[in-house]
């Protein structure tokens, strides 16, 4: 056992050759020496008694991202196990435990919908070493918080015409293009000449580059196509770019100083697409075709658009208009 800085580390070899070295996690030489003793225990059991081998957090991680590296979020993945480490990092897994686990997650993100994401992820992890690895017996049991009702905030053709005519030349082009596209802000950034069809009017975005994981073809209305003509020859890869180089950042501090301008407050880059799905639905677009256009997997996602259009209700209230109340016969009639 030894000290590395203020914390200390063991280097351990057991009697089988096979040398585990790892921090012990404090700077209390009593703890650490309790750590130590109890890992070399725990070591023995294995060789000796042939009992399954203690795994730590650490090796799982590694394991899921190695394994998962195909993973179209497995970026998002890491960014997540980096953030879990300062609560995780050397721990045991048959010794996590949900309260632990849950109030690590809270200290990293307040909001329930990312703690339901964090939670979601350790919850596979531990799966897959119980399932596939074999590693532990059980999983802990994780309670996901209730999430809020999905926010749709979208922009009224009014406020549309304010915030265009705020912007500077190169982010107008974005936010108009976006809001007759109902592309991704990614998807908007990345677009690249090879993927953009004038002849049939279309862009079509990659699998690798969609969120769905599937190749998506967006339909150009005039005002989107005469967004593309606007940005030929400006450069040959790209076709948003900004003094010669591509757009990477859009909810810039250009972007927030327009919106303040324009009088538009709570209003994020993602909802120029709920503003094109909501004009959409308004139109009377059915929500089966705002599916198929917006490249989303699940009807479930476009129902809360389903509040902006009651037409196809509409209908069935107007039946009422050509119903007759019944004739009483007056002999059936109560004295």
């Amino acid at each position: 056992m030894y000290r590395r800085g203020s914390i200390y580390w063991c280097d351990i070899r057991t009697t089988g050759g096979k040398r585990i070295k790892r921090s012990l996690r404090t700077a209390d030489r009593t703890a650490a020496q309790e750590l130590h003793d109890k890992l070399k225990h725990e070591l023995w059991k294995v060789e000796k008694l042939g009992e399954r081998q203690a795994r730590l957090w650490d090796e799982a991680a590694l394991r899921w991202l190695e394994e998962k590296g195909g993973k179209r979020t497995i970026a998002d993945d890491a960014l997540k196990i980096m953030a879990l480490g300062p609560y995780l990092s050397g721990r045991y897994l048959h010794e996590l435990t949900a309260d632990e686990i849950q109030a690590a997650v809270k200290k990293i993100t307040p909001g329930h919908t990312f703690q339901n994401r964090y939670l979601s992820l350790i919850r596979s992890i531990l799966r897959r070493a119980m399932v596939h690895w074999q590693w532990i017996e059980r999983v802990p049991a994780l309670v996901q918080q209730r999430e809020p009702k999905r926010r749709v905030r979208f922009l009224t053709r009014t406020e549309a015409d304010r915030l265009l005519g705020e912007l500077p030349s190169h982010l107008r082009d974005m936010v108009e293009f976006s809001l007759h596209t109902g592309l991704r802000q990614a998807n908007v950034t990345q677009l690249r000449w090879a993927n953009v069809d004038m002849v049939r009017r279309m862009v079509i975005v990659n699998s690798d580059e969609f969120k769905n994981g599937n190749d998506h073809s967006v339909p150009l209305n005039d005002i989107a196509a005469e967004v593309i003509r606007r940005n030929i020859g400006r450069h040959d890869t790209y076709v948003f770019t900004y003094r010669g180089s591509p757009v990477t950042q859009c909810n810039t501090k250009a972007f927030r100083a327009a919106l303040a301008r324009a009088g538009i407050t709570n209003f994020r880059w993602h909802d120029l697409r709920h503003t094109w799905a909501s004009w959409l639905v308004q139109s009377g677009v059915p929500l089966q075709a705002l599916q198929e256009l917006g490249g989303w997997e699940s009807p479930d996602m476009v129902r809360r658009y389903a509040h902006l259009s009651r037409a196809h209700l509409a209908e069935y209230v107007g039946r009422l208009e050509g119903t007759k109340s019944p004739t009483v016969d007056p002999k059936m009639k109560m004295g």
